[in-house]
């Protein structure tokens, strides 16, 4: 070695690794790369926050319209005509929410796939079957005119912003995201969102082929157990069930199926037990929970009109909500409003099914799905006289049985027509003529008044058939089970000021038995309602604090009713391991509310989930388990019996309520342990129960981190008046109440409100997810219909004839 370097040339000296130089370049690069992109991304985005200052050119206004955007991001729209109004209306929507609203109309009228690809192509196939647009086309003839301009106005508006956003290239990022751009908006789009609605409240078609296909495989006592009621005439219904067999499992897999815990409360109190002397009014419709929100809230003003409230983004008016006299709210009625009909196809002839022995044409229409980077995909869509065939869409086969779906939405309805009357209205009477012209869905309306009235009115177009009750699907190839018509309007659900001093509706049973008439079988789980007559009925006079605590309640009166007893089952077990022993002493010293920190509620909840595994599976698959849309009332019945010490088919085959109690319970702890930990006192509820609202482009990672917002502990539960339903896998809060409500009519010019998370749908406005805190904690922002409040807030835009 000293040889060889002996021999090294003095004069040269080493060379230096350049490598950590390139490497900090090159690091470097990318850093600036990713500075530049994020920059490029920030400028892109922000450029598409809507303009709320200043002045803009608009083509159809009249005359000048102020918008003063307050400090919750609510747009006061202050016009001089109600088609300046209706076009700003539709012009500071779009601002807002115009991905959205494009979104929405897209996914009623089966047309996703042209942007997201064919991914969607079984979702479109659903929506083109059940046929909202067809329906909403059909409906537009029936609207007055004055209604039809409306609708006009407002297309006019989103139609004003599409076309600035595109000439300045400063439409929000989600559409450069999916690479395409809004077509223009048509009236026909706010009714299809309409329809849309309807459908996402209007969920007993899936109750009806959940049993149907239930009937192929289960015993007739087994199947009794998962009915609401046995149908009248249920042996010959069952049979004709069995003899003609429809194969579900596509249909299964692929429908798109409402919430089954989709509902709300409302309640109002008169002047009598309210603090103020004057009536109160709270409403908290409860859908799904995402970024942005289902409702917009709005406050619309124009000579003969002065109204504020909320409306689905893309519809014009308000819907829910008060003037100056009146105050008014909803609930799902969920009446029995949907019929599947079971139809003989001619072997001969696929478009032709049987009716009163002869083969009877069905209408054929020829759809063609476009598909984002692919061919465009035909579709027939094939409706008998009963309706659209809704069992074939997502698989190619025409079985010798189809199930066709009558449905009251998909004939001519204008609840737009309603929409419009309720902001005019004064008093009980001319808000109730109002309700003539609201068809679907059927709603339990609630309202108060300045007079001092209060009432309640189940509306809609509820069926009265010749024979069957809609629990289960009928023969179609016979006139026996037609509709006759529809309940008459003086004859529905109607109560004005009733002597207890309130009235409340949580989609609970509105009707007792001497009612003539068929509602339905299948109401929602008793607890909200029995908790908020719990409380309304508990205080001489009640205050806007009252109403506002009862919306957030977390208290689970159905742990009240079979806690203690599922306890006394399993207690002294000898299989109980020592963490369910645990487990046990902490549900045993529960207080029954559904607070985020505890660990009892984690273990109840999770506890009562694993009856359906138990219970339920293998007979039902998790497929089927979409369409079993009444499950959690059937399960509290079985509960309810067995407890009881009744026979119970599904509790008895396995093997008795202790068994199948101890089971549950020991793979509950199992998913908790799994979740936090071996030490159950340091469960948390809301740990794994956390709202966070998705975006719809949230659910491709990593960009949920930059759509949704951060995920928040949740207290509550599925039937809680302060709802908050969950994600059965993940615990992700996804069900609840976007908007909450409360107005006290001694200041009918001021409503107390949030919407989760937020008023805007744009990622970067401070409107976006500022609402979060507030919907998580029960908190309230105060709205007034007094434009002059806001002048100057600072955020006052005027819209100037262009």
């Amino acid at each position: 070695m000293k040889l060889l370097a002996a021999v090294t040339v003095p004069s040269v000296k080493p060379r230096k690794k350049r490598w950590p130089r390139v490497v900090g370049i090159i690091v470097l690069i990318i850093v600036l790369l990713i500075a530049c992109a994020g920059g490029y991304v920030y400028w892109l985005v922000n450029k598409s926050l809507p303009v709320i200052k200043g002045e803009l050119q608009i083509s159809g206004l009249e005359k000048e319209v102020t918008v003063w955007r307050d400090e919750s991001g609510v747009p006061h729209i202050e016009a001089q005509s109600e088609q300046d109004l209706y076009i700003a209306q539709g012009y500071v929507t779009a601002q807002d929410r115009i991905f959205q609203m494009d979104l929405s109309r897209r996914q009623a009228s089966g047309q996703l796939s042209e942007v997201v690809g064919a991914k969607a192509i079984d979702r479109d196939k659903f929506f083109r079957s059940f046929g909202l647009r067809r329906a909403a086309e059909a409906s537009l003839a029936a609207y007055s005119e004055e209604s039809k301009n409306v609708l006009e106005w407002y297309a006019q508006g989103v139609n004003n912003y599409i076309k600035q956003a595109k000439e300045s290239k400063s439409l929000p990022i989600e559409f450069t995201i999916l690479g395409y751009q809004p077509t223009e908006w048509q009236p026909i789009d706010s009714l299809t969102i309409g329809k849309y609605m309807a459908y996402d409240l209007a969920g007993n078609w899936e109750g009806q082929a959940f049993r149907y296909s239930m009937a192929q495989k289960l015993s007739p006592e087994k199947l009794q157990s998962l009915m609401p009621t046995y149908p009248k005439d249920g042996a010959t219904i069952i049979q004709a069930l069995k003899d003609n067999p429809v194969d579900l499992t596509a249909l299964a897999a692929a429908a798109v199926t409402p919430d089954p815990f989709n509902g709300s409360n409302n309640w109002v109190v008169s002047g009598e037990k309210s603090a103020s002397g004057k009536p109160m009014l709270a409403n908290d419709p409860h859908l799904g929970l995402d970024a942005p929100s289902i409702w917009y809230e709005t406050h619309l003003s124009a000579p003969d009109l002065n109204v504020s409230g909320v409306i689905f983004a893309g519809v014009p008016g308000i819907i829910l909500g008060h003037n100056e006299d009146i105050a008014w709210g909803v609930t799902n009625l969920g009446p029995d409003v949907q019929d599947l009909y079971i139809e003989k196809r001619n072997p001969e002839n696929p478009n032709q099914f049987e009716y009163m022995g002869k083969w009877e044409a069905a209408k054929v229409y020829k759809e063609e799905i476009k598909i984002k980077g692919e061919e465009p995909v035909s579709y027939d869509v094939v409706v008998t006289r009963h309706g659209p065939i809704i069992s074939e869409f997502a698989k190619d086969q025409q079985q010798d049985t189809a199930l066709a779906m009558r449905w009251t939405a998909l004939d001519s309805t204008t609840e737009l027509e309603a929409i419009q009357m309720f902001a005019k209205a004064h008093n009980w009477e001319e808000f109730k003529k109002s309700l003539e012209f609201f068809d679907a869905p059927a709603q339990n309306f609630v309202f108060a008044s300045t007079d001092g009235t209060i009432a309640y009115r189940g509306n809609g177009l509820i069926p009265i058939r010749k024979k069957g009750d809609g629990s289960v699907p009928v023969p179609g190839w016979t006139d026996e089970y037609e509709w006759t018509g529809y309940i008459p309007w003086d004859d529905l659900p109607t109560t004005v000021n009733p002597k207890e001093g309130f009235i409340a509706t949580a989609n609970n049973k509105v009707i007792d038995d001497s009612y003539p008439f068929h509602l339905t079988d299948s109401w929602a789980q008793p607890y909200r309602e029995a908790r908020i007559q719990q409380v309304l009925s508990g205080k001489d006079k009640l205050t806007v604090e009252d109403m506002q605590k009862l919306q957030f309640d977390r208290n689970n009166l159905q742990a009240e009713e079979f806690l203690d007893g599922l306890i006394g089952k399993v207690k002294n077990n000898s299989d109980l391991r020592p963490v369910d022993k645990e487990v046990l002493g902490l549900l045993q010293n529960w207080n029954k509310v559904n607070d985020p920190d505890q660990a009892a509620p984690l273990a109840y909840e999770l506890w009562m989930q694993k009856f359906d595994d138990v219970l339920f599976k293998p007979e039902i698959s998790d497929d089927m388990m979409k369409l079993f849309n009444n499950k959690a009332i059937v399960k509290d019945e079985m509960l309810r019996k067995s407890l009881q010490g009744e026979q119970e088919p599904w509790v008895d085959e396995k093997g008795g309520l202790e068994k199948v109690a101890l089971q549950a319970l020991q793979l509950a702890v199992d998913q908790a342990v799994t979740l936090q930990g071996k030490h159950p006192s340091k469960w948390q509820w809301g740990e794994f129960h956390q709202v966070d609202f998705p975006h719809p482009l949230g659910s491709v990672k990593p960009l949920n981190l930059i759509f949704n917002a951060k995920a928040v502990p949740m207290g509550g539960g599925r039937v809680t008046v302060g709802a908050a339903g969950w994600d059965s896998a993940t615990g992700e809060v996804n069900h609840g109440a976007p908007w909450r409500t409360v107005i006290d009519l001694s200041d009918p010019l001021r409503s107390f409100n949030v919407v989760g998370p937020g008023q805007s749908g744009h990622l970067l406005s401070k409107w976006y997810h500022n609402q979060v805190d507030d919907w998580t904690t029960g908190q309230y922002h105060m709205t007034s219909i007094v434009p002059a409040i806001y002048r100057n807030a600072g955020n006052e835009l005027k819209l100037i004839p262009e």
